[in-house]
């Protein structure tokens, strides 16, 4: 602000069309207002050289596992779709012992709205499952953030899915949004201030583990 130059974030979901779509459909009150999120993400453990991990589990190259590579794109899409998150509460452990980071994080939040929510990102086992679950007073919205799978929506009408493939490079769209906006034709959905604000709901969610484990070089 102070050197008035834009800043925006990579966080290119929230102009793909399969997620443009799921607010569309929130700001339609198809699901009338949210007053309960779930999030659940399982991801099994891919294969590596334990001397020489991937750099998103190395936490002093990366800040993290890879609850911050993948949850915080889950989390930006809650803060677009609900509210911006004004408490959280959370818990990581290091289960597998496979590297220094975290590799199952639980967290619970409470959105300016008013909602509140809950997550589970488990990366070390072999089950995968990719669910967000918005629910509303007047039904339910529920999608993958990562996976191809089509949007769920259930509302008294019944349910409803659609299936919207992603665009060949799925970071077009959100850089598109900031070409027009430089141009003075419309406004870029993801900002210094929004990426901010997942940053510091991952910093809550991830202080103890950090200050315990990561600092004092410990992940048992």
């Amino acid at each position: 602000n102070a050197a008035n130059v834009p800043l925006w974030v990579a966080y290119y979901r929230r102009m793909l069309p399969r997620f443009v779509k799921i607010k569309q459909l929130i700001e339609a009150g198809v699901i009338g207002e949210i007053r309960s999120v779930s999030v659940m993400l399982y991801v099994p453990p891919a294969p590596f050289d334990p001397a020489n991990p991937p750099w998103r589990v190395q936490p002093d190259i990366s800040g993290g596992g890879l609850f911050v590579d993948v949850g915080s794109h889950m989390l930006d899409l809650l803060d677009y779709f609900v509210s911006p998150i004004r408490e959280v509460r959370g818990f990581a452990v290091n289960q597998g012992k496979r590297y220094a980071a975290e590799d199952q994080v639980v967290a619970s939040f409470h959105f300016e709205s008013g909602a509140v929510g809950n997550g589970l990102w488990c990366f070390n086992v072999e089950q995968r499952v990719d669910r967000t679950e918005l629910i509303g007073t007047k039904g339910k919205i529920v999608y993958a953030t990562l996976e191809n799978a089509p949007v769920q929506v259930f509302s008294a009408d019944g349910e409803q899915q659609y299936e919207i493939d992603h665009p060949p490079h799925v970071q077009q769209p959100l850089i598109q949004s900031i070409v027009d906006e430089l141009n003075g034709e419309g406004t870029c959905p993801s900002t210094g201030v929004s990426g901010a604000r997942t940053t510091w709901v991952i910093d809550q969610i991830l202080a103890e583990y950090r200050g315990v484990y990561i600092s004092n070089g410990v992940t048992s």
